[in-house]
């Protein structure tokens, strides 16, 4: 059958299910942030040096992926590759549930190297798997590809706090390894369009020409920072709350959950008004939420505040994202946000360490600096945006 007929295949039978796997890649990353209180991390300032470990070996993981993700998709196909990562993400969940504590924090860190290797793998083969419908609607294949990845987010949050009091941790990473298994099964019984053939993406030569563009820099980071906000938001939020506002664990995950909540019907809202509403406005008046609802997390001291701030941060960077990407697109039309190509690649790299970095300076400048340092991202978010606008009224474009 030739390529043709595999992606009218894939939409008719496999495009469903290519897109609720981000249900699962939401799953995947945001069960760190939601596992770490479960692991007692918030007791003692020496572990924070561990939990930046962790995210920085979940961010390794996942970057490395995309060195070997190709040729395994050109030689196996795309629905190989999802069935491999959805099982390599059940393997390091069973793992992580074997080497909890009081064993070494370097089992663990093991553990999240290969968990972030499965989540980089999934990612880029639902990219690959979606890609027909990507092609026939760009706006929508992304809108729902975020609801799915943001309710996965909310799940894997809901999950461990429901359950906090309820099972032992080995017992949540053993339910919760079900879900990539379930999904490894159901890719196996699939088929989607082989991938494009070598040379589609962007070259070296053209990431670094790239870098000679203002406008380009300026996205890049942009991207950076925000990608760093929201995941120094979902890795630390509860550590912090517990420490600053005297929170339960399963407390400070609700209030996480809201913050995911949030994030979600933001999403929704924004796709809805964005033909009735200015971009650039829209934009301003998500970043000064966000700003306002850091501002009150950082002076908090109640559990009231600290659900309003989580609301305001959450409905706040909901809407950056989609519209910068957006914008990407229209300067930069080579760019695919499922891959890691160009200048971009960079922003992204960097943004996945973010979380890691407020780990380390936590343990010397207290978990304060663990909202501070999202404050002042969303600052510069802010210098950035206005950059931009200006460097597009000098080059018109």
């Amino acid at each position: 059958m030739d390529i043709a007929g595999n992606t009218k295949a894939t939409r008719v039978s496999g495009g469903g299910s290519a897109l609720a796997g981000f249900l699962v890649s939401g799953f995947l990353m945001a069960l760190l942030g939601a596992i770490l209180p479960a692991w007692g991390y918030h007791r003692d300032a020496s572990d924070f040096i561990a939990a930046g470990n962790y995210f920085l070996s979940l961010a390794i993981g996942i970057v490395a992926a995309e060195r070997f993700a190709r040729p395994l998709m050109l030689r196996r196909g795309v629905s190989f590759l999802l069935v491999f990562a959805c099982g390599l993400s059940c393997v390091a969940l069973l793992y992580l549930a074997l080497v909890s504590p009081p064993l070494s924090d370097w089992w663990r860190v093991a553990g999240f190297l290969v968990l972030g290797a499965g989540a980089g793998l999934l990612n880029l083969g639902l990219f690959h798997a979606i890609s027909p419908g990507y092609q026939a609607d760009a706006a929508g294949t992304v809108n729902k590809g975020g609801i799915l990845y943001g309710l996965g987010c909310l799940a894997a949050t809901l999950l461990v706090a429901g359950t906090y009091y309820a099972y032992t941790v080995p017992s949540i990473l053993i339910f919760m390894a079900l879900v990539p298994g379930f999904f490894a099964g159901m890719y196996a019984r699939k088929s989607y369009a082989a991938p494009p053939p070598a040379g589609t993406h962007p070259t070296l030569r053209q990431a670094l020409r790239d870098f000679r563009s203002p406008g380009a820099v300026l996205f890049a980071l942009l991207i950076f920072v925000q990608f760093g906000n929201e995941w120094s938001i979902a890795g630390w939020l509860p550590i912090f709350l517990i420490r600053r506002v005297g929170l339960s664990p399963s407390g400070s995950l609700m209030i996480l959950a809201l913050y995911w909540l949030f994030l979600i019907t933001g999403r929704l809202i924004a796709v809805a008004i964005l033909p009735r509403v200015r971009h650039g406005r829209l934009l301003m008046g998500s970043v000064l939420s966000a700003i306002f609802g850091c501002l009150v997390l950082v002076f908090t001291d109640n559990v009231f505040g600290a659900a309003i701030g989580a609301c305001f941060v959450g409905a706040g960077f909901a809407s950056i994202y989609p519209l910068v990407a957006e914008a990407i697109g229209r300067r930069f039309p080579y760019y695919h946000p499922g891959f890691f190509n160009g200048i971009f690649s960079f922003a992204l790299v960097g943004g996945l360490v973010a979380p890691a970095t407020l780990g380390y300076a936590a343990s010397k400048w207290g978990v304060g600096v663990v909202m501070g340092i999202p404050l002042i991202g969303t600052f510069l978010v802010m210098a950035l945006l206005i950059l931009i606008w200006l460097e597009s009224k000098v080059t018109g474009r």
